[in-house]
């Protein structure tokens, strides 16, 4: 569709904003559907004070209790009935067996590294993996040191977007994705073993009189995967800046999760904004957790943070971030995008580690 145009706007997004204006992008389906760019004089996010609920909100990643719990320890922060977004962590080895007949899901290793037993065989994972695990698998955490993980839990399938024209090999060769290797731990003899099961959120322990990771041969399409950031490579523009779609590395029912990663900027076109632009996440709510590196369109911001953008509330880059980012030519960032198609509700767990006037921070 040709775009209408009133007043005088630039013709190319992101490119060429007028002096002493600033650009935000009102668009529907999360940078998909139809879009308006509107050139405002003063950022929508330049307000004195905001009465209500919806706020932009951020968290501090908690240290776990030190208590093995099955599979560790997790807390939910955020949730609705497509997803469920945790903080979880384990420093010694689990002592039960856990399925999660609630759905996949997805654990991003933040810190430590380890072993994952579970029913296909054996992962070692690292600092910055994603370790995908389908609904109904039975495994065992057993780090090797103290483990933090983001823990994504969906009712639906995790898979990887279609990549369309850029080709299967765009930001994920498959052939980087790794799968468990078909060996298990000698297990200790024990007169029983536990295996703790989720169902609708309650918890149902079945004792073997067996080892229960016992798989002894499997094939087909269907196992636990694991991909470390350091395996995607990032799709940047020269001249332009991507939206966040660009950057997607799984979706599922519901709401997608990308990977923001180290890579050049906009450095073929002096007039190109650098920076994210400015939006209003008309149909998404939009969580980010900081992982590592700078995170240059903000300041204040430390690895473990989450923040929380809700539908309808403005955020882009801070203010003063555009001017900083004049002489900027790479982004050093590592950090998770989770977008959600319907609202997210905060918890009490999250509530007792909000940094409190958050939405204060845009002011500066």
């Amino acid at each position: 569709m040709i775009p209408y145009i009133r007043g005088e706007s630039p013709l190319q997004a992101h490119v060429n904003v007028p002096d002493g204006l600033c650009e935000e992008e009102y668009g529907r389906e999360g940078f998909y559907g139809r879009y308006a760019h509107l050139y405002r004089s003063q950022a929508p996010v330049g307000w004195s004070r905001i009465e209500g609920e919806l706020k932009p909100r951020a968290y501090r990643y908690p240290k776990g209790t030190h208590t093995p719990r099955f599979p560790f320890e997790r807390f939910t922060y955020l949730e609705n009935a497509d997803i469920k977004i945790q903080f979880g962590y384990a420093d010694q080895p689990a002592t039960q067996f856990f399925r999660n007949a609630d759905g996949d899901e997805v654990l991003f290793i933040h810190e430590g590294a380890g072993h994952l037993y579970c029913d296909f065989g054996t992962l070692t994972y690292r600092k910055g993996d994603y370790l995908v695990i389908p609904r109904g698998t039975v495994y065992q955490l057993d780090p090797q040191t103290p483990t933090g993980l983001l823990v994504i839990e969906s009712p639906g399938e995790i898979r990887f977007p279609d990549k369309g024209m850029l080709g299967q090999h765009a930001l994920i060769d498959p052939a980087m994705i790794r799968i468990p290797e078909l060996k298990f731990p000698t297990p200790k003899p024990q007169a029983e073993y536990e295996l703790v099961i989720k169902r609708e959120n309650q918890h149902t322990h079945v004792f073997y009189p067996f080892y229960p990771l016992n798989t002894v041969s499997w094939k087909g399409t269907l196992t636990v995967w694991q991909l470390n950031v350091d395996d995607i490579r990032p799709i940047s523009c020269d001249r332009m800046h991507l939206p966040p779609s660009a950057h997607t590395t799984f979706v599922s029912k519901n709401f997608v999760i990308c990977s923001f990663l180290p890579r050049p900027l906009e450095n073929g076109d002096p007039k190109a904004i650098k920076v994210p632009f400015y939006h209003s996440n008309i149909d998404y709510d939009e969580v980010l957790f900081y992982h590592a590196g700078e995170f240059f369109s903000r300041v204040g911001i430390e690895s473990g943070m989450i923040t929380f953008h809700p539908q309808g509330i403005h955020h882009g880059p801070q203010k003063n971030a555009v001017t900083r980012s004049k002489d900027a030519t790479w982004t050093n960032e590592v950090a998770v995008m989770i977008d959600t198609r319907y609202p997210l509700h905060r918890t009490a767990a999250s509530q007792s580690v909000e940094i409190e006037n958050y939405w204060k921070s845009w002011q500066t």
